[in-house]
């Protein structure tokens, strides 16, 4: 979510208005998609994440919302509100064109969002930007939690990998490992707020993607049972702001076999697939929270180097204009 706009605007346009949509157009892709491009550019930082972006490339959950925000014709804002958690509240990501902000957008964009969301709102900002958090707290958002971006130099030595007595690895096999890989997956992640709740869609959305890569996909099999597994991908280009890099996309274990020394063996067995692609630096996310994974990678060389920031609002809702 990029929040970039001041608190006091300094020109306010009649013809401003935020248009609701379930489903967008082709043009209305490509128009957000460019909107989302040049404030990648200019922010360094991509304003929406993941599940966002393939909600936008190939339609999602038909509860979620679009909102356009237009000026003079002009697509000069986008916000995207998924309401589908019931108990956390909606969630929301929203953007400003770098040519459109400090003209009260983000403001204007920020109270559609609310009413769309019934005045209860989760925000995600990505790389938590200063002037984010200033939005934020005009509209009385408090911060909630933090998604620590780490990073490590490949060029560094990386241990050898090392599994536990009886287990062996492959690589995924599209068409085969999906369900297996679901359960344990949410079984992992029982008590991630996004992770855990993926759906044979989601997954399949994925390997969609151009970057999806089923040799970077590892699979820990103890006998004929999934135990865990490491699924990496190259992460980068202009559409996200930088160089590419070599991403531990996610490492989930099954409970029954933590403990065993298993999810530092898969993390390294996707760190010696990273570099031997060629890629000079690996990345990760890791929920602030997590302090045992936040140590694990410490252990093996990442330190943080961004964070994203959730912000919440109040059930008072925004305030007026």
């Amino acid at each position: 979510m990029a929040l970039f706009a001041s608190r006091r605007p300094r020109v306010r346009s009649v013809s401003v208005r935020v248009e609701v949509r379930q489903v967008l157009d082709d043009q209305e892709i490509t128009d957000v998609l460019g909107l989302v491009q040049a404030a990648t550019e200019a922010d360094g930082v991509r304003p929406l994440n993941e599940h966002v972006m393939l909600h936008l490339r190939y339609g999602g959950d038909p509860q979620a919302r679009s909102l356009l925000l237009m000026d003079d014709g002009t697509l000069a804002g986008y916000a995207h509100v998924d309401p589908t958690d019931e108990v956390e509240g909606p969630s929301a990501e929203l953007v400003v064109h770098p040519a459109h902000r400090r003209r009260g957008h983000g403001a204007r964009l920020l109270r559609s969002v609310m009413d769309q969301a019934g005045g209860r709102a989760r925000l995600w900002a990505h790389g938590g930007h200063p002037g984010a958090g200033a939005l934020a707290a005009a509209f009385g958002f408090e911060r909630v939690r933090s998604l620590w971006q780490m990073r490590r130099s490949l060029s560094a030595p990386l241990p050898p990998v090392t599994l536990p007595p009886d287990v062996g690895l492959r690589m995924f096999a599209p068409g085969q490992d999906e369900e297996a890989w679901l359960k344990v997956n949410a079984e992992a992640f029982a008590d991630h707020p996004e992770q855990g709740a993926w759906t044979m869609d989601d997954l399949l959305r994925r390997e969609q993607e151009p970057w999806f890569d089923p040799e970077g996909f590892f699979l820990a099999f103890r006998g004929d049972r999934l135990a865990g597994f490491h699924w990496t991908k190259v992460h980068g280009s202009s559409e996200h702001g930088h160089e590419p890099l070599g991403e531990v996309y996610v490492v989930g274990v099954d409970p029954s076999q933590q403990g065993t020394g298993l999810g530092k063996a898969l993390t390294l067995a996707g760190l010696h697939h990273i570099r031997e692609r060629g890629l000079a630096q690996a990345m990760l996310y890791v929920d602030e929270a997590n302090t045992a994974a936040i140590r694990l990678y410490e252990s093996l060389g990442f330190d943080r180097y961004d964070v994203d920031v959730m912000y919440a609002a109040p059930e008072a809702g925004a305030p007026g204009s």
